[in-house]
């Protein structure tokens, strides 16, 4: 297929040195599942994997921890307390905020579900975590329970990759229909949070309180369950890796972090459609083209 033009200001990726290990691309750690839902936050954990993060952890309730488990065996998974629902119990905050502890970047979201203790978790881990973290998925309906005013208060960078639905889920207006006034909203949004948002769609929106970018990578054929935990998980292995070595030379804010990982998936989607098609391309497919996806990515970098 024909490449994609890097964009000039698109932030670069440095070599890795040869004495070189697993911590120094950071540690990720991914928090969702629910029963029925152990695949999204399993990919989400693969996709960090495949960009870069040199260690991946699963939390998902241990309903569904075997299942999770099987997905890939790079991926260390940890079952924590769930409900009879097979959601998150109260009590694995706890378990959440001691696991975080080490970790360089947190996603948060991927088939977590809806529940009142699944929403009191999203809040206190949303207030709570010192790591950058991006929230996707039902994290995102809980986060919108509460105000924007609460929504400030937040330890650490924050990342919130919605779709036009899930955005207005945060306005005080009916649907906007005018992708426009939605962007318009969504830079607010991030102006009053001090967040970075990915507002995801044709040409994907990326915002924060004083930048603001649109991705021309991607295809219609990324509109597929699953598409947005993949994108989830590659912006997580990009904020883990501005913590990892060297991370205040070459390091990646969330902003950034966030810009290209929305190029890179975009452009995964892109190969994958090349042999799938639009119609019969699936989150996997998306998922087992960022090799191909980073390879171009770095081979245009390096020019």
């Amino acid at each position: 297929m024909k490449q994609p033009v890097l964009p000039a200001d698109l932030p670069r990726l440095p070599r890795r040195p040869r004495d070189t290990s697993k911590r120094d691309y950071g540690r990720v750690l991914i928090v969702g599942g629910s029963s029925g839902m152990a695949g999204a936050p399993a990919l989400s954990a693969i996709a960090s994997l495949r960009s870069g993060a040199g260690i991946v952890e699963l939390l998902v309730p241990e309903q569904v921890a075997s299942i999770a488990a099987c997905f890939h065996p790079c991926v260390m998974t940890h079952g924590l307390s769930g409900r009879a629902d097979g959601t998150f119990a109260s009590d694995a905050i706890d378990q959440i905020l001691e696991r975080a502890r080490r970790a360089d970047a947190v996603a948060v979201g991927p088939g977590i579900g809806r529940s009142e203790s699944v929403q009191l978790l999203v809040q206190q881990l949303w207030k709570e975590l010192p790591q950058p973290a991006v929230f996707d998925a039902d994290a995102l309906w809980a986060l919108s329970q509460t105000s924007q005013r609460q929504l400030a208060l937040h330890a650490g960078p924050r990342v919130l990759t919605p779709h036009a639905g899930e955005m207005q889920q945060f306005l005080d207006v009916g649907p906007l229909l005018d992708r426009s006034l939605l962007e318009a909203a969504a830079a607010a949004f991030a102006l009053t949070t001090a967040t970075v948002v990915v507002l995801k769609g044709p040409d994907t929106f990326v915002v924060d309180p004083t930048r603001r970018v649109h991705n021309h990578t991607g295809n219609p054929g990324m509109a597929t369950g699953g598409a947005g935990d993949v994108l989830t998980g590659v912006v997580a292995a990009l904020l883990g890796q501005h913590s990892g070595r060297n991370h205040e030379e070459h390091g990646l804010d969330p902003f950034n972090a966030a810009r290209l990982a929305a190029w890179v998936h975009g452009h995964a989607g892109d190969i994958a459609a090349e042999t799938r098609g639009e119609i019969s391309l699936i989150a996997s497919d998306i998922l087992d083209a960022l090799p191909a996806a980073f390879c171009s990515f770095a081979s245009q970098s390096e020019r």
